[in-house]
């Protein structure tokens, strides 16, 4: 007898700080919308969640280069991506923000779990602080010399003109961002995740999955060969989760430990808004149900080896089931980026086309194991010549011969060739299964 299952799924939680582009869509929204579809087309328990990440540096930065409060920042672009998955007929069950106190409360819950387990390590690090501000500057707070290749204005965590990743304390003639003023060494004491210390369960439990996309296993390997080391949790930040223990103010949960968690939350907040409230964990603690998680290949790790690492640690949650993790959609030649620029925005397209064209456009050129790219002229073609001229002509030649030849009425079946049946049978089939 066949097993059901529920199926918990999951979109990545876009960035609150920039306006969604097609390739968001094509790598990690269209596919689970496509996939939520046909498993309620047969009637199969599924939720579909999402919404929006919106804490972190770089969210604390445009608001100071705007000279406006985070929350200003946060929801300009929350509400826009949100209309913008709307305007695409991307249905989710509930688009969240990690900004709700739900959400707090979850993010702070799941780091007490696992800090009252003693599971956590406290180390003191060195930092750049600025004098001038009184704080210490995260990452993309400070820029300086890339010691790599030269350039001047690389980040405190990335050198946009070498890709190297860096830390801040690697930047020659370091400044701040903010101010522009030098800033000097202190040291800060910060919470870290063992992560190392799952580094032999993660292996055992990604040797039991079949099925997965290659890129997404040849990526977790790359990392697991490497050696899994202790991750920092906590950052000196104004905006965030704050921790929730006793001396660390000025402290927050950094941001890639405590978005995830917003899966959780969103789905708690959901079964509240239907009056029940304890529902949520008929999925995220039933065995029987299937966690996938889609996202874009930039958040292979954090899905298939830090969140399942986390959920190891705290231990009430299943895994997930499932990454389908997609390649990058380029547009004519150049990487979409939101921080650069480039790329075609959804709340443009969706204003130009119908939502069905967009969608049939990017589907049939998804990046699934590779990196494909968007055309103009391609959506042109892909509206014309196959949806006007081969489906539009298909609908249009049966729709004519049912007026002719049947009185404009679709015809009851009264008897079915023997091919014609199993054809048929063959297509149920496949649905049910």
């Amino acid at each position: 007898m066949k097993k059901h299952f529920k199926y918990l799924v999951t979109a990545a939680l876009p960035y609150a700080n920039s306006f969604i582009h097609i390739g968001h869509i094509s790598g990690a929204y269209l596919p689970p919308d496509i996939f939520v579809r046909y498993k309620r087309l047969n009637d199969e328990d599924v939720i579909f969640i999402s919404g929006s990440d919106e804490h972190g540096t770089a969210i604390e930065m445009a608001s100071i280069s705007e000279k406006v409060t985070p929350q200003e920042i946060i929801d300009r672009y929350h509400f826009a991506n949100k209309k913008a998955f709307e305007d695409l007929g991307i249905n989710f069950d509930i688009y969240s923000r990690t900004s709700n106190k739900i959400h707090h409360d979850t993010a702070q819950e799941f780091f007490l779990n696992i800090y009252n387990k003693n599971i956590l390590v406290q180390k003191t690090e060195k930092q750049l602080f600025s004098e001038k501000e009184n704080r210490f500057l995260a990452d993309r707070f400070v820029t300086g010399t890339c010691p790599v290749c030269g350039y001047e204005e690389a980040r405190g965590d990335e050198c946009s003109n070498c890709g190297s990743n860096l830390s801040p304390l690697e930047l020659i003639n370091p400044r701040s961002k903010i101010t522009g003023d030098i800033p000097v060494i202190k040291e800060s004491t910060h919470y870290y995740f063992p992560l190392g210390d799952y580094q032999e369960k993660l292996e055992k439990w990604l040797d039991g999955k079949r099925g997965w996309k290659q890129n997404v296993m040849n990526y977790c390997k790359g990392w697991l060969k490497a050696g899994l080391r202790d991750r920092a949790i906590s950052r000196d930040l104004d905006w965030g989760v704050k921790i929730p223990v006793e001396g660390n103010d000025g402290k927050v949960i950094y941001v890639w430990f405590e978005a995830p968690i917003g899966y959780i939350s969103a789905t708690k907040e959901l079964f509240t808004e239907r009056n029940e409230p304890d529902k949520w964990k008929d999925y995220w603690m039933n065995e029987d149900t299937k966690l996938i998680h889609f996202i874009g290949k930039d958040n292979i790790v954090f899905h298939s080896i830090i969140f399942p690492a986390m959920l190891m640690a705290h231990g009430d949650y299943i895994l997930p089931d499932n990454v389908p993790a997609n390649e990058f959609m380029n547009f004519e030649g150049e990487k979409q980026s939101k921080s650069k620029g480039t790329g075609v925005l959804v709340k443009d397209i969706t204003a130009k086309f119908e939502p069905d064209v967009i969608r049939y456009t990017l589907a049939s050129n998804m990046p699934e194991n590779k990196d494909s790219e968007f055309v103009w002229k391609d959506l042109q073609v892909k509206n014309n010549s196959e949806l006007a001229g081969i489906l539009g002509n298909f609908i249009n030649r049966t729709v004519v011969f049912t007026k002719n030849k049947f009185d404009n009425r679709v015809p009851e079946i009264i008897s079915i060739p023997e091919t014609e049946d199993g054809i048929l049978a063959f297509l149920i089939r496949s649905l049910r299964n």
